[in-house]
């Protein structure tokens, strides 16, 4: 590292050398790089490899070079030496203007192509980094140049400099270096200042009169000596102002003066000894220059008027001579422009009037009054106080009662500002409304009943005598009344409670709101005392938990019964309360009981629910006959797919008489009918031989015997012969029905009565619904 060298715009993090070294021994060596105490650590080194990073950016023109200490060791023994590493130049310092602000006092008279200013730059960059030209920001500038090489501002050839056009000027000159390398790419940088050249005056403006043309006016009462107007001029060099001095040079007539100084004008003479009505003067001011000799001038006319003095006040006529009141009716909202033609006024002067404004010491006038009445016309609506209204009452108030009052404004007057009121709607049936007063009040014969209708909405309507209306809407909310009694679906209830299962008694209130509608429940007379237990918000019913068995309650009732009364109460909640009370019988039974009979356990979960058995066993039945449809429709498709069943017109053709099969239907009939409580029908398998298409089978005869009369024996079938050709027949079996024995426990014994007897009746129910469908299937047969 003795000749390296590193650029100053390297980026920090980068490998920037490698150092090598081997032990003659053999032996692993480290690497290391140090740095002076006050000096930056700017590399660092791999121990291991040698690879030294740069950890901080560079500067040259702060640092040009960098001294460190680089070491290798073994472990045991050290080599050290001293390197210097040379920072090369980047271009990355701009140039930098200095002895800034540039301010510089140049008169307005400096010749043309003249130096006014220098400027200077320098860049810390060697090189062509380094080296600094000058431009002008603006390149197209008429008036100012600089040198690229010096920085010298110049004032362009031809140029001039004004000051009463521009004081002042800024001019922005930019210093750029000549461009170099900078992170590899190519680089050239700038800086900009603004030089400011204030312009000095110098006497070369003629003065200069402000504020004209000049007009004056002389009374008839004006006194001799009076000022009548001032004239002003101003030199024209605002930076250094001459004194000027003013002088009348014609056309007064020895009539007036001027003051040399200041410029008021004044009349010497008496306005009636004036010969002319005007004067035409003309004012010549003239420069004092810092000598006392007399420099530029100018001049300036001046108008003077002699005029009537005003004595005579104006006097307003009409049509019957002079008046100072005039008055005039017409309707509001005129068209914008209207004349108002009913008004016929002069002003008569007898002073001279003139079209200006003059300050005269003394002012006539006059004034008239101008009465305007206005008519009114219906130009307003009716409009409400609000868009809505809304009213709260009682539902038991009565009829004729205030619900609330409405108002409406209309500004018109007279008869155009008189409001009427009506009501409409599909809820304005029960309420009426004064048409003028627009209190709304309910039909002298209705009632309000919150529970039927608890909210009613209509639109009131104002509306002035030529129909203009507005409307707003009404809510009227009727306050909820305690006045229903809870009712129970019955007086007196029958209830069957399962042990362990609660029982529910329910009452309604048809009060709209609550509390009112709320119900409590209580037992208030049971004997014994002891045994229920009921929610005071449900009304569900229960056995006090110390009572677990049937035992634990025959104990308490040693009578043994099984039905206990209970007088419940249904108590609302408002104010004043109302009360119902209802006697409710409970039939108490044990859960082992239901457990032991399904049949008598699903009675009497239905007990109460009548339409819920019905549903079940409408279920059951429409479940039976989805089955049956699905098995006859799939037994159907298959024999017709296997060509074993042919349409019934053919085969009623074949048939040669009916009479055997018909008397054996009829034993079947009569056999089954006597004996239906004892037997029931099994279908055989089907019969493989009963195809009609055999192909040995006779034709069969053309007319068919008529049956025999039913009087015929079974034994007489014989007689008839053998049949020439078969016929699809329905075998059948009648087997005794097995009887059920009928179990006899104790358990069962104490509810042979209420558990038998409804069993009992839903299989008779089922067996004469069987009967009835064998019967009717056997007539179809």
């Amino acid at each position: 590292m003795a000749l390296f060298s590193l650029p100053e715009d390297t980026p920090v993090g980068s490998h920037v050398y490698t150092l090598n070294g081997t032990d003659p021994e053999g032996d692993p060596v480290s690497y290391h790089i140090s740095f002076d105490p006050s000096a930056r650590s700017v590399f660092s080194v791999d121990p291991n490899f040698g690879n030294i990073t740069l950890i901080e950016e560079l500067d040259r023109e702060r640092e040009d070079e960098i001294k460190a200490i680089v070491s290798i060791s073994d472990g045991l023994n050290l080599v050290a030496e001293k390197v210097t590493i040379l920072v090369t130049d980047a271009n990355d310092e701009a140039p930098r203007f200095i002895q800034e602000p540039y301010v510089v006092q140049v008169p307005e008279d400096t010749p043309a192509g003249s130096s006014i200013a220098k400027v200077r730059a320098v860049d810390r960059d060697t090189g062509s980094g380094g080296s600094v030209t000058y431009f002008l920001k603006n390149p197209h500038s008429t008036q100012f140049s600089v040198d690229r090489h010096s920085g010298i501002l110049h004032l362009q050839a031809g140029a001039t400099l004004d000051y009463e056009k521009a004081p002042a000027h800024f001019i922005a000159v930019v210093a750029k270096d000549g461009g170099g390398r900078l992170r590899g790419a190519s680089v050239v940088l700038s800086a900009t200042t603004t030089v400011t050249v204030n312009v000095e005056d110098v006497q070369d403006m003629a003065p200069v009169f402000v504020g004209t043309p000049y007009y004056g006016y002389v009374y008839e009462d004006t006194l001799p000596g009076s000022e009548v107007l001032t004239v002003v001029a101003m030199d024209g060099d605002r930076g250094k102002p001459n004194r000027v001095l003013y002088s009348l040079v014609n056309g007064s007539d020895g009539a007036f003066e001027i003051n040399e100084t200041s410029g008021a004008i004044s009349i010497t003479q008496s306005p009636a000894q004036l010969r002319r009505e005007v004067y035409e003067l003309h004012v010549q001011v003239t420069e004092v220059s810092s000598a006392g000799t007399p420099a530029a001038q100018a001049m300036a006319p001046v108008t003077i008027r002699i005029v009537d003095l005003n004595n005579h006040p104006p006097t307003f006529y009409g049509e019957s001579g002079p008046q100072n009141r005039f008055e005039l009716s017409m309707y509001e909202h005129p068209p914008q422009g209207e004349i108002l033609r009913g008004l016929k006024i002069t002003v008569s002067d007898s002073d001279q009037l003139l079209a200006i404004e003059v300050n005269t010491p003394e002012k006539f006038s006059s004034t008239a009054d101008i009465v305007i009445q206005l008519l009114d016309t219906n130009d307003n609506v009716p409009k409400f106080t609000s868009h809505y209204y809304i009213a709260r009452i009682p539902e038991n108030a009565p009829g004729g009662s205030n619900v609330l009052a409405v108002t409406a404004v209309d500004p018109d007057t007279g008869p155009w500002g008189e409001v009427k009121y009506s009501i409409y709607g599909s809820g304005a049936d029960l309420f009426l409304i004064h048409p003028s007063s627009g209190i709304i009040y309910t039909q002298p014969w209705a009632s309000l009943d919150a529970e039927d209708t608890a909210r009613y909405n209509f639109y009131v309507k104002a509306e002035d005598m030529e129909g203009r209306y507005s409307l707003a809407e009404v809510f009227v909310t009727l306050l909820d009344v305690n006045d229903h009694y809870p009712q129970f679906g019955k007086r007196v209830q029958e209830k069957t409670m399962v042990l362990g299962t609660p029982v529910k008694i329910e009452a309604t209130d048809q009060d709209a709101e609550e509390p009112n509608n709320l119900v409590d429940y209580s037992i208030t007379h049971a004997e014994p005392a002891n045994v229920f237990d009921i929610d005071t918000h449900t009304g569900e019913i229960r056995l006090k938990n110390s009572i677990r068995s049937l035992d634990a309650l025959h104990n308490i009732t040693p009578s043994g019964d099984h039905t206990w009364s209970l007088e419940v109460q249904a108590k609302d909640r408002g104010s004043p309360s109302f009360s119902t009370t209802a006697l409710l019988k409970i039939d108490i039974i044990d859960t082992e009981m239901l457990s032991r009979n399904p049949m008598a356990a699903f009675l009497m979960q239905t007990k109460d629910n009548p339409m819920k058995a019905v549903g079940v066993l409408a279920g059951i039945m429409a479940i039976i006959v989805a089955i049956t449809v699905l098995i006859s429709t799939a037994t159907f498709w298959r024999n017709k797919k296997s060509n074993k069943v042919l349409p019934v017109r053919r085969v009623l053709r074949k048939r040669p008489s009916p009479a055997p099969r018909t008397a054996g239907i009829k034993w079947l009939k009569f056999r089954r009918t006597k004996a239906a409580d004892k037997f029931v029908l099994r279908e055989d398998p089907p019969n493989e031989n009963c195809n009609n298409n055999s192909l040995g089978s006779a034709p069969p005869p053309k007319v068919p015997a008529p049956p025999p009369p039913p009087s015929m024996a079974p034994s007489m079938a014989p007689s008839m012969g053998p049949a020439h050709w078969m016929v699809p027949t329905v075998s059948g079996s009648l087997a005794p029905q097995q009887p059920h024995p009928s179990p006899k426990p104790k358990a069962l014994a104490k509810h042979k009565a209420a558990g038998r007897p409804v069993q009992s009746a839903l299989v008779s129910e089922l067996r004469q619904k069987f009967e009835k469908k064998n019967v009717h299937n056997e007539a179809y047969f």
